[in-house]
C-alpha cells in the first residue's frame, strides 16, 4: 500500500478533550449540588411548635429563599412519587394476588384528602423529629407526595397490563431477569404516559402548595418557609400586591421547571415510542440538545451501573422473568384464601377501632349528615367531569395529533396546568361578592381550576401517542368526520382518557376541601358539602368529624371508581389496547 493510501489512525479512538458544552453542564450541576448543600442546614432549623410562628414574613426580599424552598420539596416528593409508582404497580400488575388488594388500596388513597394525611403525618413527624422543623417539613413534603403519587401510579399500572404481547414475548425469549425485564421494557413501554402524567402531578401538586406549607390543623397553626405559605400569609392579610408578586414568581418558577425540567423530559421520553413510521416533528428542547452533546450525563450513567448490576443480582434468586413461579391449583387456592383471610382481619379490626371511636364522640347519626353533604359534592364532581370532558377532550385530540400545534401549546398547557389556581381565590372571590354568585355553583369552577387538567394531559398524551401509520393510514383511506372519531380516534385515546377521567375525579374531590371553603381578609365563604365539613373539622381538630368525613369521601369515591371507571379499565385492557 503507497505511503498517500494510508488512512491516519493515531487519535482516532482517543476521547474529545473538555468542550465548552461540558463546562457549561458541569457548572450547572456544581451550582446545583452547592445550593443544596447552602439549604440544607435551615432544613434542620430548631422548632418548638407551641411557639413555632404561625405565618411567614411578607417581605417580597425573601421570596427568592421561598421559592428555592418550594421546588425542593416539589422534586424531593416528585422523587419519592417515582420510586412508590415503580414498586407498588409492578407488584399490582405482576402479582394477581396482590393486585386484588393493592388496587382497591389505591383507590382509597386516592380519595383520601390531603389535609387528612395533614392531621395524621403533622404530629407524628414532628414527634419523630424533636425540636427539628424537618419533622414538620417531612410532613409537608408527605403531603405534596399523596398529591402526585396516585395519578402516576395509575398511568404507569395500565402501561403494564395493556403492554403489547410482542415485549412479554421479547422478554421470554432473551429469559430476562425480573430487573432487567422492569427496566429494559416495562419502564420504556410506560415512560411516555409516566412522564406526561407526572407533569401532571407536579402541576397538581402546586395547588396543594399553600396547604402543605402553611398548615392549620389540630387548632395550630405551622407555617414553613416557601412561596406557598407566602401566598397564604398575603391573603390572610387581605394584601392584593403581595398576592400579585407570589402570582408573578409563581409563573417564573412553572415556565423554568418546565423549561428546564419538563420539556427535556417529553421531548427525551419521544425515544420510547414504538411506531413503524417516524413521526412528522418531534418535540425539541435546548436543554436536551446541551445534555446529549455533553459528555457529562454519560460519565454519571457509568458511575451508576454498579447500582442497577447490586438490583440484578438482588433479583435473580427469584428467577427470571418468563418463567413465574408455578404451583398447583389447590396450593394457589389456599394460599389465596390465607391471603384473604389475613387482609379481612385486618380490615375488620381497624373498622371496628374507627366505628367504637366514633360511637363513642360523635356517633352513628353525624354519618347521615355527612352522606347529605357528600351527595351535594358528589353532584359538582360530577357536573365538573361532564363539562370538562365535553370541552377539552376535541381540543386535547386537536393538540396532540398536530404536531406543529402541540410544539406551540404544549408549554402553555403546562404554565395553565401547573399555576397554583387556589393562588387566584381571592380574585374569584371577589368577582363571587361583586357579582353575587354563591360559593356552592362557585365552588365548581374552583375545582375545576385544579381538576380538569388531569383530563386535558391525557387525552393529549393518547392522542400524541398514536402511532403515525396508524394516522397515514386513515388519511389514506379518507377516512373522516365522526366515523373517524369513532372507530379511530376515540379508541385510540379511550384507555388514557379514563386514567384522566379517574384521576380528575379523584383531584376534584381533593380540590372540594380548599374550593368549599375560601377566606380572603374579611370575608369567608363556605359552600354546603363535604369539603367544607372536612376542611372545619381538620382546622378545630375534631378527630371524629375528620374520620367520618374521610370514610364517607371513600365511599363515595371508591363507588364510584367501581361502578364506572373500573369498568372502563376492563373495557380499555379487552377492546382497545394497542
Amino acid at each position: 500500500m503507497a505511503a498517500e493510501d494510508r488512512v491516519p489512525t493515531r487519535g482516532v479512538l482517543r476521547r474529545p478533550g473538555l468542550r465548552a458544552v461540558d463546562i457549561l453542564v458541569g457548572l450547572a450541576l456544581v451550582g446545583l449540588i452547592y445550593g443544596l448543600l447552602r439549604i440544607a442546614p435551615s432544613l434542620n432549623a430548631p422548632f418548638l411548635p407551641k411557639t413555632a410562628p404561625s405565618r411567614v414574613s411578607t417581605d417580597p426580599a425573601n421570596l427568592p429563599y421561598y421559592a428555592v424552598r418550594s421546588l425542593l420539596r416539589m422534586f424531593v416528593a416528585l422523587i419519592a412519587s417515582v420510586l412508590f409508582t415503580f414498586v407498588y404497580s409492578s407488584a399490582a400488575a405482576r402479582l394477581p394476588r396482590a393486585e386484588k388488594v393493592l388496587l382497591p388500596i389505591l383507590d382509597i388513597l386516592q380519595s383520601v384528602p390531603v389535609l387528612a394525611f395533614l392531621s395524621v403525618t403533622v404530629t407524628a413527624f414532628i414527634a419523630l423529629f424533636p425540636g427539628s422543623e424537618l419533622g414538620l417539613e417531612c410532613a409537608s413534603i408527605f403531603a405534596i407526595f399523596t398529591a402526585m403519587a396516585w395519578n402516576m401510579t395509575f398511568a404507569f399500572y395500565y402501561s403494564l397490563v395493556s403492554q403489547p404481547r410482542d415485549l412479554d414475548e421479547a422478554a421470554r425469549i432473551m429469559r430476562l431477569t425480573k430487573w432487567q425485564r422492569f427496566w429494559k421494557i416495562d419502564v420504556p413501554s410506560g415512560m411516555i404516559p409516566l412522564v406526561w402524567n407526572g407533569m401532571m402531578s407536579f402541576g397538581g401538586a402546586w395547588f396543594f402548595l399553600a396547604a402543605s406549607e402553611s398548615i392549620s390543623v389540630l387548632n395550630h397553626q405551622y407555617a414553613l418557609p416557601g412561596i406557598g405559605s407566602y401566598a397564604a400569609a398575603a391573603t390572610a392579610e387581605g394584601n392584593l400586591g403581595e398576592i400579585c408578586l407570589a402570582i408573578g414568581v409563581m409563573i417564573v418558577m412553572v415556565i423554568g421547571v418546565n423549561f428546564l425540567f419538563w420539556r427535556p423530559m417529553t421531548a427525551w421520553a419521544e425515544r420510547f415510542r414504538v411506531e413503524d413510521s417516524e413521526a412528522a416533528e418531534k418535540p425539541r428542547s435546548l436543554v436536551l440538545d446541551i445534555l446529549r452533546r455533553s459528555s457529562v450525563p454519560e460519565v454519571l450513567g457509568r458511575l451508576l451501573r454498579p447500582v442497577g448490576r447490586l438490583l440484578d443480582n438482588l433479583t435473580r434468586p427469584f428467577g427470571l422473568a418468563e418463567h413465574p413461579l408455578e404451583r398447583p391449583a389447590v396450593r394457589r387456592r389456599s394460599g389465596d384464601a390465607v391471603f384473604a383471610l389475613v387482609i379481612t382481619a385486618v380490615i375488620l379490626y381497624g373498622g371496628w377501632e374507627a366505628f367504637s371511636y366514633i360511637q363513642s364522640t360523635s356517633g352513628f347519626g353525624e354519618f347521615l349528615h355527612a352522606f347529605e353533604l357528600g351527595a351535594a359534592t358528589f353532584g359538582r364532581v360530577v357536573l365538573l367531569l361532564v363539562v370538562a370532558t365535553l370541552v377539552w377532550v376535541p381540543i386535547g385530540v386537536w393538540i396532540g395529533m398536530n404536531p406543529k400545534i402541540t410544539r406551540y401549546a404544549q408549554p402553555v398547557v403546562q404554565v395553565l396546568a401547573s399555576f397554583p389556581a387556589n393562588f387566584l381565590f381571592p380574585f374569584a372571590i371577589a368577582v363571587f361578592v361583586a357579582l353575587g354568585i354563591p360559593l356552592d355553583w362557585g365552588s365548581i369552577l374552583l375545582m375545576a381550576l385544579g381538576a380538569q387538567w388531569y383530563i386535558l394531559f391525557n387525552v393529549i398524551a393518547g392522542a400524541s401517542a398514536i402511532p403515525s401509520d396508524l394516522r397515514e393510514a386513515m388519511d389514506s383511506l379518507g377516512v373522516g368526520g365522526w366515523l373517524r372519531w369513532r372507530d379511530f380516534i376515540l379508541p385510540a385515546i379511550f384507555p388514557y382518557y379514563v386514567t384522566g377521567g379517574i384521576t380528575a375525579a379523584g383531584g376534584a374531590w381533593n380540590a372540594s376541601i380548599v374550593a368549599e371553603v375560601v377566606d380572603y381578609g374579611n370575608h369567608h365563604l363556605t359552600a354546603y358539602g363535604l369539603g367544607a365539613y372536612i376542611a372545619k373539622a381538620t382546622e378545630t381538630g375534631d378527630h371524629a368529624e375528620i374520620l367520618i368525613g374521610v370514610i364517607v369521601m371513600i365511599i363515595y369515591v371508591v363507588a364510584l371508581n367501581r361502578l364506572l371507571w373500573r369498568r372502563l379499565y376492563r373495557i380499555a385492557q379487552t377492546r382497545y389496547a394497542m
